[in-house]
């Protein structure tokens, strides 16, 4: 999205310990029965008639209800004249806490895993608080978060012992998500947006491969599509979990740490975006770390193939398997930072042959 176009009542999730994924049906129900427009039947059969974008925002973009609210009001903008969806991480920080949790557990240190665990929930708690909201509205996510809290809990024994597996690891890590959601579509509510959180879970389809699961991408769009078009159809930003998604009996599982991008370029490619911005701390791609070298240089514009270059020869650009799902649909991709959203960023894109000098000769 280029910068001239952006600067500036959820149900809980209650589930059971395996937080077994209800039907998209029930998903793409509950957010009407707080915006009782009529949905239509066949929205999930194709896309918005307006320009779609993805947002994604990364933890250090979340921190805090200051920066979370910056970020809403990107959002708010661009939902002026395209049909938006968010994508979120977790808070900065908020996912070690969890795992934190499993590795006390790993120890029998139960004490010490429930302290973690109500640590996670009042730094949401605190969040909320900073955001103001309404007495209603405060009243209605705090309950929320408690009941997310609560089922947190419910993970950590109050004694015996319990084998921190890999699957425990991605139940707890994914929290800082679901939190995070929540929190984000309070904040867009806030600034007049109609938004609800919705978890990952209940479409992201993948292997059992705790940790590290993969996508099944046809099953996962065709899942998707019935649940955010109806949304976006109605002018209602979905804010999605990054990061986590479900076996098809409802495990809860995770795309491996570092793949919040990688999510962001899933929820696009279901949504069928015409872009993707990845919101990060940082003004775009560059040749190298500008903190670590002084002849770091911000590329602007990329093609698909430059970027793949770019990152094979070892700089930090994208999660690997976005690149290729983002040109399966030639959707450009934008790489722009969340504290300087007057920087037009790094756009990447497919090459039509429009001639223009490389900009990565001499990229490390």
């Amino acid at each position: 999205m280029s910068p001239e176009n952006v600067h500036e009542e959820s149900a809980p999730e209650r589930s059971s310990a395996a937080f077994r994924v209800r039907s998209a049906r029930t998903v793409a129900a509950r957010p009407f029965d707080r915006f009782p427009a009529a949905v239509d039947k066949h929205a999930a059969s194709a896309p918005p008639a307006n320009r779609v974008v993805a947002f994604k925002f990364g933890g250090s973009s979340l921190l805090g209800a200051e920066r979370m609210l910056h970020a809403a009001g990107l959002a708010r903008r661009a939902a002026r004249s395209s049909s938006v969806a968010v994508v979120v991480s977790a808070m900065k920080g908020v996912t070690d806490h969890l795992l934190s949790i499993a590795h006390a557990l790993s120890d029998g240190k139960l004490t010490r895993a429930r302290q973690e665990a109500g640590v996670v929930l009042n730094l949401h708690l605190d969040v909320l608080h900073d955001l103001h909201l309404g007495e209603d509205h405060d009243l209605r996510v705090r309950r929320e978060l408690q009941l997310l809290g609560c089922d947190l809990l419910h993970e950590v024994p109050v004694q015996g012992f319990i084998a921190a597996s890999a699957e425990l690891f991605d139940r707890l890590a994914s929290f800082g998500e679901r939190f995070s959601a929540r929190l984000f579509a309070a904040a867009l509510e806030k600034l007049g947006i109609a938004a609800v959180p919705v978890a990952s879970s209940e479409f992201v389809l993948t292997c059992d491969t705790f940790r590290d699961a993969q996508p099944h991408l046809e099953q996962t769009n065709q899942r998707g599509r019935e649940i955010l078009l109806p949304l976006l159809h109605e002018g209602i930003v979905p804010v999605v979990t990054g990061f986590i998604g479900a076996t098809p009996d409802g495990r809860i599982t995770t795309l491996g740490r570092n793949s919040s991008d990688f999510s962001g370029a899933i929820i696009a490619h279901v949504i069928d975006a015409d872009e993707l911005v990845i919101w990060t701390d940082v003004d775009g791609i560059y040749t190298a770390n500008p903190s670590e070298s002084g002849e770091a240089r911000l590329l602007h514009e990329l093609s698909y193939d430059e970027a793949h270059a770019l990152a094979a020869s070892g700089a930090k650009v994208l999660h690997a398997k976005v690149l290729p799902l983002a040109a399966e649909t030639e959707m450009v991709i934008w790489v722009r930072n969340t504290f300087n959203p007057q920087a037009r960023g790094t756009r990447i894109g497919p090459d039509h042959g429009i001639p223009r000098p490389s900009q990565v000769r001499g990229a490390v």
